[in-house]
């Protein structure tokens, strides 16, 4: 899993507020006005819901092949998450350096220290983890593991770390593709039932993802054809 750890070089939270009543003698009383805010509202704004349906899991097989995925896919999202947050960091550091030679010596710096807190836990990873957290980054920063590689160190190295992990059968060009790829729909079943229920951390991806698109396409085959 050495390959990985050169990645990690590379919602404000919600205010709870109280709702005052409005005097009913006046034009605001079908209005709300939400403490520490001057304004009224008619309405006040409240994140998407989505609604889940119920996975048929009809065999034996599919059930311990899901919960498998599952556990794998809980594992390694809060490394990707990580990836994610450390190369919007690195990027906002690179940005304070004019010159090409700082950045690099930075980015360096950065690369070391992170390998340094986080090497021993990525080398536990299994293969199949491996290839699970390369697909993840992907969607947590819309870039593959080999391109964030290419970037942050130089072609040669990111190639050679691809032919590397493809001999572990894992692919650093792998991209998230639920809709194409139904292993990947399940990843992110997974991930949207444990950010409802408070299992992981919610971290928007990188692209956008219509998870009823990937439903008709994965749970309802007949209506997606028509």
């Amino acid at each position: 899993m050495k390959q990985l750890l050169t990645l990690f070089v590379c919602f404000p939270m919600l205010l709870f507020a109280q709702i005052e009543p409005v005097p009913q003698d006046t034009l605001a009383d079908k209005y709300i006005r939400v403490e520490g805010d001057s304004l009224f509202k008619k309405a006040i704004d409240l994140d998407e819901v989505i609604v889940l349906p119920r996975l048929s899991l009809k065999t034996k097989d599919e059930r311990v092949r899901y919960y498998i995925l599952k556990r794998k896919t809980l594992k390694v999202y809060p490394y990707a998450k990580m990836a994610a947050e450390r190369l919007v960091e690195l990027n906002k550091e690179l940005e304070k350096f004019s010159k090409r030679r700082k950045k690099k010596k930075h980015a360096k710096k950065v690369q070391k220290f992170i390998e340094k807190e986080f090497s021993a836990e990525l080398k536990k990873l299994t293969k199949t983890e491996g290839q699970i957290l390369v697909k993840l980054i992907h969607r947590q920063t819309g870039k593959t593991a080999f391109q964030l590689v290419k970037e942050l160190r130089n072609g040669w190295r990111a190639f050679w770390y691809n032919n590397t992990a493809s001999l572990f059968d894992i692919k650093l060009k792998r991209e998230f593709a639920p809709l194409d790829v139904e292993e990947d729909f399940l990843i992110e079943d997974i991930l949207l039932r444990a950010f409802q229920n408070g299992q992981l951390e919610r971290q928007d991806p990188a692209f956008d993802i219509d998870y009823y698109d990937l439903t008709d396409k994965w749970l309802n085959p007949k209506k997606s054809k028509k």
